[in-house]
């Protein structure tokens, strides 16, 4: 499968006369040497784009790890929205997600100790700008949570991408040997998603500061604890311990239950806090999927989540009607934004049958390939081959899996394998193989049960 280079983010550097690399700073007006980007947001890209930088383009990803150390000593902040300097755009510091995948995927060749420090600032300061820093840390970091009620706005949206984000740090923490004090500090706050989950609709809500829910609650409206979205998207945005919110929603078949509200409810909608119909809405109601917003970024990893309850034939047949009903070759072939291309990165990995549901880990979680033959060749030659002969639109369940000529079980496969190349060959049927990926053993990394 051959793979365009990626028009965002925008290269922000040229060669001088000397043939040396230099940029020009949009953070403080000087001519420096060394790598700069531009144009990208990451609350959108940390999802799928980066880690398909991570394995496509590793080379490519370490120039866009030193422009992100550029910008920090440039200008003091890392870059979560750059157009071309810092952009006061969306939530959450997102850049973790970004450097912990490279690093722990081995990408090298630039400053990680400033990039860490970077991260440390932002885990404990709020930015001049609401994208850069941590709008409510002082909150987030003394209760676990960014209240409702203390004007900071899409407060449970940060919670949760902050939460994601102390995971990241907790894990690159460990490669660089931090202290354990360190360590354990951010393994802790990776925990904070558990605050704003509640018990009685088993979603995610608003708290406020004297620790009670906020109330009224429509988990069907869209914006004020959540962005650009509501209360059935975000509820999902634990990346990193899937098991751990199934176990707060009551187990795995709850949790699975609860997974397949989400397509069978009305697209209904509340949008008095933006005082109109935005169009990630409008996009919701057309793509007549119950409350799945795939136009929007917070739920697409969401039918990957199946895996994680032992029920890997709905993420199965979910993402192929994604593939099939909401991307086409046609005048409106996106089901919403491209998003510095996040929406194609969903579409690429999901057709190559896997999607890296948590970037920081090693793991692409399993859908099931859209083609009966994808080469994918890496950049160094090597080729990832993804074999489905009996592929159709109708044959749409895994029925078995073969990596490399030997059984493979597991509901993932890791990025190390992938980087080995190999041939990795999908046995589709018109039914789905309920025996196959029910064992524990091979569920995806979750970190109540493997986190260390």
């Amino acid at each position: 499968m051959p793979v365009p280079h990626p028009a965002l983010p925008r290269k922000f550097y040229e060669f001088d006369a000397q043939n040396q690399i230099v940029h020009y700073s949009p953070y403080n007006g000087k001519v420096l040497p060394g790598y700069m980007f531009t144009d990208n947001g990451f609350w959108d890209t940390f999802r799928a784009v980066f880690p398909f930088f991570t394995l496509m383009y590793p080379e490519l990803n370490g120039q866009i790890m030193e422009g992100l150390a550029n910008t920090y000593k440039e200008s003091g902040w890392l870059p979560e929205w750059a157009s071309p300097g810092h952009r006061d755009c969306m939530i959450g510091s997102n850049s973790a997600s970004l450097i912990a995948d490279s690093y722990l995927k081995g990408i090298r060749g630039y400053d990680i100790e400033t990039l860490y420090q970077a991260l440390l600032k932002n885990s404990e300061n709020e930015g001049p700008l609401s994208s850069v820093g941590r709008a409510g840390v002082k909150y987030y970091n003394e209760l676990g949570y960014v209240p409702y009620d203390v004007k900071v706005n899409e407060n449970a949206a940060r919670t949760l991408e902050y939460a994601y984000d102390d995971f990241t740090i907790y894990k690159l923490a460990i490669a660089l040997k931090r202290p354990q004090e360190e360590i354990d500090r951010f393994k802790k706050r990776s925990q904070n998603f558990r605050n704003i989950f509640d018990p009685e609709t088993k979603l995610m809500r608003g708290k406020n500061q004297d620790g009670k829910f906020q109330a009224p609650f429509n988990p069907f409206k869209w914006g004020d604890a959540f962005t650009e979205g509501n209360s059935w998207h975000y509820t999902w945005s634990v990346f990193h311990d899937v098991e751990g919110l199934a176990r707060l929603m009551g187990g795995r078949q709850q949790f699975a239950q609860m997974l397949d509200s989400v397509f069978v409810m009305a697209p209904v909608y509340d949008e008095s806090y933006y005082g109109s119909v935005i169009h990630e809405i409008r996009e919701m109601q057309i793509a007549n999927m119950g409350q799945y917003a795939h136009g929007n970024q917070p739920i697409q990893h969401m039918i990957y989540l199946y895996n994680y309850a032992g029920q890997p034939w709905k993420a199965q047949y979910w993402v192929r009607q994604v593939l099939d009903r909401l991307y086409h070759s046609g005048a409106d072939g996106y089901c919403g934004d491209e998003d510095n291309g996040q929406t194609s990165a969903w579409y690429v990995f999901s057709a190559m049958g896997f999607y890296p549901v948590c970037p920081g880990t090693d793991q692409y979680v399993l859908g099931a390939p859209l083609f009966p033959k994808m080469t994918v060749t890496l950049q160094d030659g090597k080729k990832f081959v993804i074999e489905a002969p009996d592929n159709s639109k109708t044959n749409v369940y895994t029925q078995s899996i073969t990596l490399n000529g030997k059984p493979h079980n597991a509901n993932w496969i890791s990025h190390s394998a992938i980087q080995q190349g190999g041939t990795m060959k999908v046995v589709m049927g018109k039914e789905p193989n309920k025996q196959r990926g029910t064992n524990e053993s091979a569920f995806p990394y979750s970190f109540t049960t493997t986190g260390k």
